[in-house]
């Protein structure tokens, strides 16, 4: 008879075990994943001359990338229960890794909207799929950390993108291809060689990892079954509710999905325009506003670890996705107001660690209104919803950028406006936290 395991000291050994063997290995795909999807911010220090796009013209093509990815975000979520983790994930990876190298081929405005629109349609399995996955492996008290440790993917692929972005872009020439075409190879290439390694790497559920035992097993199966129904005033998904179409209709997923559109407007209109918005606070190369992107990339990484360390260590989430928020505000007006380019340096840093702070939380506090039969549709729905942001945010910022009077800063900052409005949509975050339902854990 299989028995699980009794001692505390034990769940806390399996579940390490578990994280230095899943967690380091998610990560790298993730930071495959967001360079595909950030190195077009670097990309465009060269591309947007070379094709000749208006800023409203890239800001479009940067966020039409959105269109796509929460059009199939849910459908791919669900095939992913179908087909299992290890095959989807594997096969997305070299459908976008090929997408990815495709892009040194866009030679004007439509082909460059067409290709970002397919890069969405192929990635948007993903990261929806991989909270799926996490849930799997992690009881809710373990969840938002190591989410976080997941995403702490998003700053290292901000570094690394610095890193490889500024290198690549002086390539220009070598066998007749621009910098920027070679960003895109250099960064296409891992997605399609980890697709493969995928399949054969990850084990789809405990039960079927050759590194657990069948006792390891099943107490990860039993710590991470779903607990009774949630209390919450205005109408929590019910976690017998076997309905998939059950969470889509609940209007507690599509507050979550609104609260995360907001913070996907800050995120993706920051995180697309980060090389120029830093290009503009000086005269700089391109190669130097690379590098120094690398900068809040860093803020990044200690925001989403230590407000979720916090948040998991409280058991609170609503008011640390909340303050995290006001972070960002300050940060972002630091930007507009200040002269100094330095303080504008610091300003965008103090923004990044409040953008990502609020990852990790947010997404324990949305798990926790979903059954476990309605997390992958009710993932994929907050995610898909809440993801338009990542339209709105680079479009609104190359809009502003171009037709906006820039009042705030006069001649100091051609992106003042835009960051005002980033720092609006931070506050309209922070409102919706603070005011969401309460969730028992």
């Amino acid at each position: 008879m299989t028995t699980t395991l009794t001692s505390t000291t034990d769940q806390s050994r399996l579940l390490g075990r578990v994280s230095r063997r899943l967690l380091p290995f998610l990560l790298v795909l993730y930071v495959i994943s967001y360079l595909d999807r950030i190195n077009l911010s670097f990309a465009a220090l060269q591309m947007q001359g070379d094709l000749h796009l208006a800023d409203s013209a890239f800001g479009f093509g940067a966020g039409v990338f959105f269109f796509g990815y929460c059009a199939f975000g849910i459908p791919s979520n669900l095939l992913i229960e179908r087909f299992g983790p290890r095959r989807w994930i594997s096969s997305i990876m070299v459908a976008w890794g090929l997408v990815t190298l495709a892009m040194c081929l866009v030679w004007d405005q439509n082909s460059f909207y067409a290709l970002r629109l397919l890069l969405g349609v192929t990635e948007a399995g993903f990261f929806p799929g991989m909270l799926l996955y996490l849930t799997r492996w992690f009881p809710p008290d373990r969840y938002g950390l190591a989410v976080a440790r997941f995403m702490i993917a998003i700053p290292l692929a901000g570094v690394v993108g610095s890193l490889m972005a500024a290198p690549a872009l002086a390539l220009t020439g070598l066998l007749g291809l621009a910098g920027w075409k070679w960003l895109f190879i250099i960064t296409g290439l891992p997605a399609v060689i980890f697709g493969v390694i995928t399949f054969f790497y990850m084990a789809d559920r405990p039960r079927e990892a050759k590194w657990l035992s069948a006792e390891e097993a099943l107490e990860i199966e039993t710590l991470t079954a779903p607990a009774k129904a949630a209390d919450a005033s205005d109408g929590p998904v019910d976690r017998s509710e076997a309905s998939i179409l059950a969470a889509c209709k609940s209007l507690l997923v599509w507050r979550f999905a609104v609260l995360y559109f907001f913070m996907a407007v800050c995120m993706y209109g920051f995180q697309l325009w980060l090389p120029q918005i830093i290009k503009s606070f000086g005269h700089l190369s391109d190669a130097q506003s690379a590098l120094l992107a690398a900068v809040p990339a860093v803020f990044q990484g200690l925001g989403m670890y230590f407000v979720a360390g916090s948040s998991d260590r409280l058991s609170e989430r609503r008011f640390h996705v909340a303050a995290s928020a006001a972070i960002t505000c300050t940060g972002l007006l630091m930007a507009c107001f200040f002269d100094a380019a330095w303080l504008r340096l610091v300003g965008v840093s103090i923004a990044a660690f409040g953008i990502w702070g609020s990852v990790g939380p947010f997404w324990a506090l949305a798990r926790s209104c979903l059954s476990s039969t309605a997390q992958p549709a009710g993932i994929a729905f907050i995610n898909s919803i809440g993801a338009l942001g990542g339209f709105f945010g680079p479009y609104l910022v190359g809009w502003f950028k171009t037709v906006v009077p820039n009042f705030l800063a006069g001649e100091h900052s051609s992106f003042a406006g835009a960051l005002a409005l980033l720092a609006a949509a931070a506050v309209l975050t922070a409102i919706l936290a603070v005011t969401s339902p309460k969730i028992r854990q």
